[in-house]
């Protein structure tokens, strides 16, 4: 997945874009050699885009308009204040471009020194054949994808950053498509952005998969407490991957694939800088063959809502992390939703260490057990439904429901 413009987003990462800001330096100097150079007090904001992987589309196309920053938090789209960096003509972009660290350069703008409370990230409408935002399901045709009003007055981004005077500041809009792509039944697609700008960190997660797990749909995630920070799918040819733009700290790696069980290395260092390797292409990680099995319902939502609900299967390691095994985004219209490709077997597990290869056993001890899974529903403005054990062990599909309320 490398495209040009990169959900939340959005577990994360997890599909991707971004935004850099990039100080402009100095002044012009004085005629001789006694005088002294004047003081920049401006920067250069350069904006970038990167994306997580979708779930289920050969492409997302988002059309960028502009890019629009503000140092008030509260100033509405027709006030003063703003500065734009204006793509033209606007850039059509396939998110599923832009993964692995790839990113998408938004362009650039000089800004006074000084604090910014808010971003804005302008799509073109749909005009003409609705196809400058569109999707296109696999193995289906480019559809349109629906725009609300408010995305083309602007995707408002909670953010706030610095430029310094003489100084560049970076920053990335990771795009979360899986999450922002929203089933609304009859065949029709919604766009509800789910996008987190963080700073163009040059640290993260990287290492390689078996090729022989390519074409099987692989992912790969940093989560922290079963919530997906960045995903990523290797490379389709040599099974590099790369998670990027991670802050400092640790997360647990989860690595899954069709007809596959899932391969977790708990607590990875995160530094301040750098990258930590998990694995080389001599030496790559690789999963054990499993058969699977899937949960499907209904996710029954307030009357008319608008905001989208997510379904995520997990599971936990004695004396170590409770993980996203997999999510899906519930069917707006309808609620339905299908998490496919469940490991009935036990997954891998293995804690980081230095020493390589890193080696992946299975763990008989998950909660709340082998072929089981707790499943939680959410999603904003709702309030979460858990039910601690689904057992698919015994059937290769199971039902279960939900009812979301405020």
């Amino acid at each position: 997945m490398k495209t040009t413009f990169r959900q939340a987003g959005l577990f994360a990462g997890s599909v991707i874009a971004a935004v850099s800001l990039s100080a402009c330096g100095g002044g012009g100097g004085g005629s001789g050699s006694s005088a002294p150079a004047p003081v920049s007090t401006a920067g250069t904001l350069k904006v970038s885009l990167t994306d997580a992987p979708a779930c289920g589309y050969d492409a997302v196309n988002v059309t960028v308009n502009k890019v629009r920053v503000n140092a008030s938090a509260t100033a509405a789209d027709t006030d003063g204040g703003w500065t734009d960096i204006t793509l033209s003509p606007a850039k059509k972009i396939n998110l599923l471009n832009l993964t692995n660290g790839v990113l998408e350069s938004l362009g650039q703008a000089t800004l006074p020194a000084g604090h910014y409370s808010q971003i804005r990230l302008v799509l073109d409408a749909n005009i003409g054949t609705g196809l400058a935002n569109s999707v296109v399901p696999s193995g289906g045709t480019e559809t349109t994808l629906s725009t609300p009003s408010a995305v083309q007055s602007g995707i408002k981004l909670s953010n706030e950053f610095d430029v310094a005077a003489g100084q560049s500041a970076d920053l990335v809009l990771d795009f979360d498509a899986c999450k922002s792509v929203v089933t609304q039944g009859k065949g029709r697609y919604l766009l509800k952005p789910v996008v987190k700008v963080v700073p163009a960190l040059a640290t993260g997660i990287s290492g390689y998969v078996a090729t022989s797990l390519l074409g099987s749909h692989v992912s790969v995630s940093a989560q922290q407490n079963g919530a997906i920070v960045g995903a990523t799918v290797p490379d389709p040819t040599t099974g590099a991957f790369s998670l990027t733009h991670l802050p400092a700290g640790n997360y647990d790696v989860v690595i899954t694939a069709d007809n596959s069980a899932a391969g977790v290395i708990g607590a990875v260092p995160v530094a301040a800088s750098g990258s930590t390797t998990l694995s080389t292409a001599s030496a790559p990680l690789t999963l054990a063959t499993s058969a699977t099995g899937s949960i499907s319902g209904t996710v029954s939502l307030p009357a008319n809502a608008t905001e989208a609900a997510y379904v995520a299967a997990k599971q936990s390691f004695a004396a170590g992390p409770t993980v996203t095994v997999k999510y899906a985004g519930a069917d707006l219209a309808t609620g339905a939703y299908t998490i496919a490709n469940l490991p009935l077997a036990a997954p891998q597990y293995a804690v980081y260490s230095t020493a390589r290869p890193l080696v992946l056993t299975p763990s008989a001890t998950v909660q709340p057990g082998v072929g089981k899974y707790r499943v939680d529903a959410s999603g904003t403005g709702y309030t979460a439904k858990t039910i601690t054990m689904v057992d698919i062990s015994a059937t290769s599909a199971t039902k279960v429901d939900f009812t979301l309320a405020p």
